[in-house]
């Protein structure tokens, strides 16, 4: 069953915990920005011990797995909201307390890139919704015409209509802008479609970056295709981005998901723009058809979920309906 948390509001406590990289120097300038910036708009911000940290993580796992725990567990606690990602929070799925967080009331979790690593987890065992959306370190850019933050995701229930932005931008420079707020623009880029003409297609969304929830696929904290046979009578939509590998891994990573029957009940795929490399004359698009084109399903290219600025929100667990016909190329999400 899903649940969805409670609308997010001014006067609620933003929990932030790094369960992945830790922040120093310029980074932590501008988390510190970012969390003024939250209060500012209202928000209440507890800082927890596993933030700051220059390595490849935070602090030691056992102690991330228990802030995290705790922080999702704690009903003062309305959203958790991580600085970045990271490399390596695989290595906390399995110490998080799921029987205490199986007891407790659902609360938001949000961000991307390694992050996807804990959200999905979080959305297929609890039945959680969790945001795949701006981490800490982004949340303050403002979103371009046709987007919404996910603030405005996670305060409504929508139904929430967002369309392709036309827009390919960039981040700023932390160390010369710790208080940047505007995406750059470096290009325009539209979603396309393939394996149809048009598509209308509605589902359950579910998904993250391949590099990181690939390595999940076949086990217990990646179990796509049990939620998709719970799911069955809304079917899934499937979404997935690439950040940095080549497309010979990407390629691989997709195979693997469809083997672990990530694909059995989806009704649509949407892949995100991505900046990640060819390999010997493979492109990443090639990769995506290679491992994903015999499953006889739609799939949408250049969103953007993902490593390319800007962002779409989207909610793992919300009920949408994506729309590619003509120049409307829309998704809608309710969260029911």
């Amino acid at each position: 069953m899903l649940r969805f948390p409670a609308p997010l509001e001014p006067g609620d406590t933003i929990g932030v915990t790094a369960p992945s990289a830790g922040a120093s120097g310029p980074g932590m300038d501008r988390l510190r920005f970012c969390m003024d910036w939250l209060r500012d708009k209202g928000y209440e911000v507890v800082v927890g011990d596993c933030l700051e940290g220059g390595g490849v993580t935070s602090a030691p796992v056992e102690q991330r797995a228990a802030e995290l725990t705790s922080m999702l567990a704690d009903p003062a606690i309305r959203c958790v909201l991580p600085p970045w990602g990271g490399e390596t929070a695989i290595d906390l799925v399995d110490l998080l307390d799921w029987d205490t967080l199986t007891a407790a009331e659902p609360t938001w979790m949000v961000g991307f890139s390694d992050l996807s690593t804990l959200l999905l987890p979080i959305t297929t065992r609890l039945g959680w919704a969790t945001v795949h959306g701006d981490n800490l370190a982004d949340t303050p850019y403002r979103q371009p015409d046709g987007l919404l933050s996910w603030l405005e995701l996670a305060s409504s229930p929508g139904p929430h209509v967002q369309r392709d932005s036309g827009l390919i931008t960039t981040w700023g420079d932390f160390a010369e802008e710790p208080r940047g707020t505007e995406w750059k623009p470096v290009g325009e880029g539209s979603w396309r479609l393939h394996g149809a003409d048009r598509l209308t297609a509605t589902g359950r969304l579910v998904g993250g970056c391949v590099e990181t929830v690939g390595h999940l696929a076949g086990t217990a904290y990646g179990d796509v295709a049990s939620f998709g046979r719970e799911h069955a009578d809304d079917g899934l939509i499937v979404y997935l981005e690439a950040c940095e590998d080549p497309a010979y891994s990407i390629c691989r990573h997709l195979h693997t998901m469809r083997l672990a029957g990530w694909f059995d009940h989806a009704t649509a795929i949407l892949i995100g723009r991505t900046r990640a490399p060819t390999s010997d004359g493979l492109t990443q698009d090639e990769a995506v058809l290679d491992a994903l084109g015999r499953l006889d399903l739609p799939i949408v290219l250049d969103l953007e979920i993902g490593h390319v600025g800007p962002h779409l929100p989207l909610v793992n667990g919300a009920l949408a309906t994506v729309t590619v016909d003509g120049d409307t190329r829309t998704i809608t999400q309710e969260l029911r």
